[in-house]
């Protein structure tokens, strides 16, 4: 017989990813991602995190993302759903009526995902790409860049918050890049590894304000 607490008692917990190129962790190593970064920061003596499966792909709006899931046989028993999306709904000039639509799907799907439990879902907000050098050296007015981001926003967590699921706000953070180079990727658009590690600091302590 074994004793308590030991590799052969580990309760292992299945994580589900779903975004864009933020999830997946454009320009870094997977490792680096913050789903990655979450799932080894969540293992305990007695608790392992399965590797997570990630649903995600540079370049896609929410909608895209939908029909990625709808193509998908995925279980309805995950114990852990990130939901990150938004950036290219933004990025492609859509309106926000349309992002709220389509984001209001894909969150009940997480919930779906979830086993309908809405404390095993997290949504993060979408960052602020305006601080990157890839913004600074587009045509687009940086202004005009980071006050759609806060729009989109503004509808993710109204969404999130009206569903009873948990919002994590990591825009705040992603706008130190303005001044901390080393927040962002070596492709002067998406996070660092360092900065992920402030997205993923940012989830354990909401999940801990939670109870979880």
């Amino acid at each position: 017989m074994q004793p308590a607490n030991t590799q052969y008692d580990k309760v292992a917990l299945r994580y589900l990813a779903l975004g864009d190129s933020y999830t997946i962790g454009e320009g870094v190593t997977a490792n680096e991602s913050f789903p990655y970064q979450l799932a080894a920061k969540l293992q305990t003596d007695s608790v392992s995190m399965v590797t997570p499966q990630i649903i995600a792909r540079t370049g896609w709006t929410t909608s895209e993302l939908q029909a990625a899931v709808n193509k998908e046989n995925l279980s309805k028993n995950f114990n852990l759903v990130t939901l990150l999306i938004g950036v290219n709904d933004q990025y492609r000039n859509a309106s926000v009526d349309q992002y709220r639509f389509e984001f209001r799907k894909i969150l009940q799907q997480a919930i779906i995902f979830a086993g309908g439990n809405r404390t095993k879902v997290i949504v993060l907000s979408i960052p602020d790409w305006s601080v990157t050098p890839f913004a600074k050296n587009s045509d687009r007015s940086v202004t005009a860049i980071s006050e759609e981001i806060d729009a989109f926003n503004a509808v993710n967590k109204e969404e999130t918050v009206a569903l009873g699921v948990s919002y994590v706000d990591i825009t705040t953070a992603s706008r130190k890049a303005a001044s901390d180079r080393s927040l962002i990727a070596a492709d002067g658009l998406h996070p660092s590894g360092k900065m992920y590690t402030e997205w993923v600091e940012l989830i354990t302590k909401q999940m801990k304000n939670a109870g979880r």
